[in-house]
């Protein structure tokens, strides 16, 4: 009866360790990290009343967001469904899935719609062609972002 006990213990342990690595494995680095802070002196403090901070360009993308690209963004003149073909190159160490999601944003900077691409089983190094294709009837010239992405080792 005792050893029966102790077996079982054993036994939940390792469920425990495999559970523990399966997780453990993941790497789920998703395009909403937050970028890094920009401190600025301000102009009373540098001793510049009148001056304005340089302009700053937007960082590029890190993690998975830098494994996406956009290569072409357009609605489809037949039946005015938007789409965005990437081309997802996996930059990690592992074979992975990726999620990715696009918005479409008119002229004026009001989403009109968002469509979601993936691919599985990518190996480091390897791209693949996707299309987040939108189903929403759209009349305006767009521009495509990329929102979000998760990967995840496979």
């Amino acid at each position: 009866m005792l050893g029966f006990g102790c077996l079982g213990i054993v036994g939940l342990i390792i469920i425990i360790g495999i559970a523990g690595a399966l997780v453990g494995g993941r790497d789920d680095t998703a395009g909403n990290a937050s970028e890094p802070s920009q401190t600025a002196a301000s102009p009373k403090a540098a001793g510049a009343a009148s001056a304005k901070p340089p302009a700053s360009k937007p960082a590029p993308p890190a993690g998975a967001e830098a494994d996406v690209e956009i290569t072409d963004c357009e609605v489809d003149s037949a039946t005015k469904w938007a789409k965005a073909d990437l081309t997802i190159t996996n930059r990690s160490s592992k074979k992975s899935n990726y999620m990715i999601s696009v918005e479409f944003v008119n002229k004026a900077g009001t989403r009109v719609g968002e469509a979601i691409a993936a691919t599985n089983n990518l190996a480091p190094g390897q791209a693949a062609e996707e299309t987040a294709q939108g189903l929403d009837q759209i009349t305006d010239k767009i521009t495509c972002k990329v929102t979000k992405v998760t990967r995840y080792a496979s």
